[in-house]
């Protein structure tokens, strides 16, 4: 009888051992199998409902036979994204895209800047690391929304010799920011950048702590032999950054620089959300989330843009299967 199984057995086709990179994957899915239930239980539902509502009108009627009430549905195509696209909202719309344009390379620069400090070999390395993070902690939740209103804005006033007390967060004036460029040649334009970004130095700050964790994460993934290598043919330290360190991490800045954007258009103080929010609590729910559905598809637009036309800039390493 074992004779006859083995024969059987010997006709099967051998069970092929998985790979090492097939075990990975295989846990992988093990560990985001939460999020998957959830995005497909949860989260989906949500959103089919959502679709619905942006192209529908519901409410409620009495039944006239059993005299009780009843929810009522009727499709009304693309009439409240047409009410949607009114002037303020696409005022909003093109004042979070400015924004976005001078935010996100700020944000990203600091990362990889404070990212490349804190790779360097130092006393107390692992807490000024954990320093810069914390505000990412802080800045959730309610110190978001106080944020957002602006109620920080109203400790105090700082005298800039112009004999009116300016915001607590405002740091530099726009003659301080003249006299240092004044023999520099240096148009208003780039003035009123530095202005801006030095006076949004703690939201910068606040936002860029994923960013710098991506950074140091890519910063640390470097052969030290490449390094070493490059320090032999006698490259600088300026030479070595822009040779080794900024294509090694280049695939590190587009990651930082979609997230970035990502986490911009969907935050709480973003000037879009605050005026889908305002439709949707004091004119029309229907409007506010087709509102919401048009912001999403030029975000989307946006993002998918930008991966186009930075993914050519992308250096990636190419390492032995």
């Amino acid at each position: 009888m074992s004779n006859k199984f083995s024969k059987l057995k010997s006709f099967l086709p051998a069970k092929r051992k998985l790979t090492l990179s097939e075990r990975k994957a295989r846990r992988g899915w093990f560990f985001v199998l939460p999020f998957v239930l959830g995005l497909v239980l949860l989260y989906l539902p949500i959103v089919v409902d959502s679709i619905v509502f942006s192209f529908s009108t519901i409410g409620r009627k009495m039944d006239p036979v059993t005299n009780l009430p009843y929810d009522w549905t009727e499709f009304v195509g693309l009439r409240h994204f047409k009410e949607g696209l009114n002037p303020s909202f696409l005022t909003s719309l093109g004042e979070g895209v400015v924004n976005l344009i001078w935010e996100v390379p700020a944000i990203v620069i600091f990362a990889l800047f404070v990212a490349v400090i804190l790779n360097q070999k130092m006393f107390g390395r692992a807490a000024f690391r954990a320093i810069f993070f914390v505000p990412v902690i802080i800045s959730t939740g309610l110190m978001e929304a106080v944020n957002a209103a602006g109620t920080t804005a109203d400790a105090g006033g700082i005298d800039d010799g112009t004999g009116a007390a300016s915001g607590a967060d405002q740091f530099i004036s726009m003659m301080d920011v003249q006299m240092l460029f004044s023999n520099m040649k240096v148009g208003t334009g780039l003035v009123t950048y530095v202005i801006d970004l030095v006076n949004s130095i703690y939201d910068i700050v606040n936002f860029s702590g994923v960013q710098m964790l991506i950074f140091l994460a890519g910063l640390q993934s470097i052969s030290p032999a490449i390094y070493e290598a490059s320090r032999i043919d006698g490259a600088s330290a300026w030479e070595t950054f822009w040779k080794v360190t900024f294509p090694m991490v280049s695939p590190m800045i587009f990651v930082n620089a979609i997230y970035t954007i990502i986490d911009s258009f969907t935050r709480q103080s973003n000037v879009v959300m605050k005026t889908i929010q305002e439709i949707y609590d004091n004119t029309s729910e229907n409007v506010a989330t087709a509102q919401a559905w048009t912001y999403f598809l030029v975000v989307i637009l946006i993002v998918a843009v930008f991966a186009a036309f930075a993914s050519a800039f992308v250096f990636y390493q190419k390492r032995d299967s």
